[in-house]
């Protein structure tokens, strides 16, 4: 079988997937799925995919760095930013020392730079997967957003520990301050390189669209090339890719603010996007069940060297690495809270300690996935030199199996951890989106009623009647969502005679609303999570009327 035939293939067993875990009868993981799949085809078709690191690294990893960077809530980042850099720089780097000496110690053939690379690939944490997981058992709201903000930050921080790592397997040499001075590089650089390719993109595209208007179609290709043309700016002045997708995402976020784009195109960015990250992440491990099998045999010999004959150990290995993960997790959780705590109480006189089960809830919630994947999938296969990479398949084996272990031990224990736990609501989250509908529905009435003068104004004396009344039924939908009240129209035949102008008069209403949501979010008064969903609704509402 060629590759477009395994591609397919590959891309048919993502589309099964989402069937056959809503069919299965136990509640299984989608990404378990995914890699049974993956080694189906590995089984039925004898043909393996041979990966170049570089490419799949540029192919998969910017576009889901940049959607997690665009998509996550920036209000729930800044608030709880404390707790999420905590999680996301200093768990990373104490999940690398400590499971790089762990499994350099259990595994004497794997070099200590290799040992510290597949500690640092292990060391971020997957969101999609967690929140599959607790889809009967939903994790609290705050509690999501600190887990997506240490998703995001940590995917970044975790990869470039581990191109560290894998420079000084590379090289065999590693200076701490050398290291120190080009990870500031990478940084600052790769940040300043996702925001300033992505604002000039967008100046470039919003300067076409006034002087020769919008075309949906190009509009979403050029963002669906931003964190690709940001990656490989940022690789070409020795700075992170990685971070320069992740600031291209967040900085498209702002951008967005601005409403420029036509609604159909949101619409349709959405859906594309929605369908790009859920392809990307069935391909990423259904590729994983692809390879396993050979994973699996280059493993073994690696196990060999090391003088163990029995394949189990390569479980062995696989459990203690796990736990390991988990136990350094736990610890570095329960004494953040624990600062955390204590500096709350200092302050205010009050310290409530978190309870176990948060503490456990947020250790289980470390769920490896994709970006676990892509990483230690791109370890180089031959040295300097010419030889193999010093224990390859080993390395990508117990990778995979950490993503398999951790899914497993979350979707048991984490629903009932969780079961009941109570973090303390958010009311003022609720207050804002109401004060932000109100203020729509005021904007949207004045909007209305500025559109009334004018279509009056090109309207025939006769034909004034029927604009004031299709006005006033659009105006009592905007006054009854202020009052709180129903939002239905009692006289449908009237309403299908004043059509054509209560379209216009709609519209108006919608452009007014929407602008007046953007204008909030802008001044920071409302999250960009609130607008975000408040605009989805004006835009499908919009997408209906056009």
């Amino acid at each position: 079988m060629g590759s477009i035939e395994l591609v397919l293939a590959m891309l048919l067993a993502v589309i099964v997937s989402g069937y056959l875990v809503r069919a299965l009868p136990i509640s299984l993981p989608l990404p378990i799925v995914q890699i049974v799949l993956g080694g189906v085809i590995a089984g039925v078709l004898h043909h393996g995919v041979e990966l170049d690191p570089e490419v799949f690294f540029l192919l998969f990893l910017p576009p889901l760095l940049f959607l997690d960077g665009w998509r996550i809530p920036k209000d729930g980042l800044f608030r709880d930013r404390g707790t999420i850099l905590q999680l996301a720089l200093g768990l990373v780097v104490f999940t690398v020392v400590g499971a790089g000496y762990l499994i350099h110690w259990l595994i004497p053939a794997m070099p200590l730079a290799v040992a510290f690379a597949l500690a640092a690939i292990v060391s971020p944490t997957d969101p999609v997967a967690v929140s599959s997981i607790a889809a009967r058992a939903p994790v609290p709201r705050r509690l999501m957003h600190i887990l997506e903000g240490e998703s995001l930050l940590n995917d970044a921080s975790g990869l470039v520990c581990f191109q560290f790592a894998v420079a000084a397997a590379l090289t065999g040499t590693f200076s701490l301050r050398s290291a120190t001075l080009s990870f500031l590089w990478v940084a600052v650089a790769g940040l300043a390189c996702g925001v300033a390719f992505t604002l000039a993109v967008a100046w470039v595209q919003q300067w076409l669209t006034r002087r020769f208007g919008e075309e949906g179609g190009s509009s979403i290709l050029v963002n669906l090339l931003i964190p690709f043309g940001a990656y490989l700016v940022a690789e070409q002045v020795n700075a992170s890719g990685i971070l320069a997708a992740v600031a291209a995402g967040i900085t498209m976020s702002y951008v967005e603010l601005t409403g420029r784009s036509m609604a159909t195109t949101r619409l349709e960015r959405s859906a594309v996007w929605n369908t790009i990250q859920f392809t990307l992440n069935g391909i990423m491990f259904v590729l994983l069940g692809e390879q396993l099998p050979r994973i699996l045999q280059g493993a073994i010999a690696t196990v060999r060297e090391s003088g163990h004959v029995n394949p189990w150990w390569l479980a062995a290995y696989a459990v203690a690495i796990t736990a390991g993960l988990a136990a350094l997790r736990f610890v570095w959780v329960w004494l953040s809270l624990q600062v955390r705590v204590l500096r709350h109480g200092r302050r205010n006189g009050v310290a409530d300690k978190p309870g176990w089960r948060l503490i456990l809830a947020t250790s289980l919630a470390g769920v490896r996935g994709a970006i676990t994947l892509a990483g230690v999938l791109t370890l180089p296969l031959l040295m300097p030199d010419g030889s193999p990479f010093p224990a390859r398949n080993l390395a990508i084996f117990l990778a995979a199996a950490v993503i398999l272990l951790s899914l497993v031990v979350a979707s048991i224990g984490l629903p009932r951890v969780l079961k009941g736990l109570e973090l303390p609501s958010e009311p003022a989250e609720q207050q804002q989106e109401d004060r932000a509908r109100i203020a729509a529905a005021n904007a949207a009435i004045e909007s209305i009623k500025k559109a009334q003068h004018e279509i009056q104004e090109h309207t025939p004396a006769a034909a004034t009647d029927l604009c004031t009344d299709a006005a006033s039924r659009v105006i009592a939908i905007y006054q009854s969502r202020v009052r709180g009240g129903d939002n239905g129209d009692a006289d449908a035949r009237r309403l299908r005679k004043a059509d054509a102008v209560e379209r216009k008069l709609r519209l108006a209403g919608l452009r007014g609303e929407r602008a007046e949501v953007l204008d909030l979010a802008r001044h920071r008064k409302i999250s960009d999570e609130t607008s975000r969903k408040l605009v989805h609704e004006i835009d499908l509402v919009e997408a209906i009327y056009r």
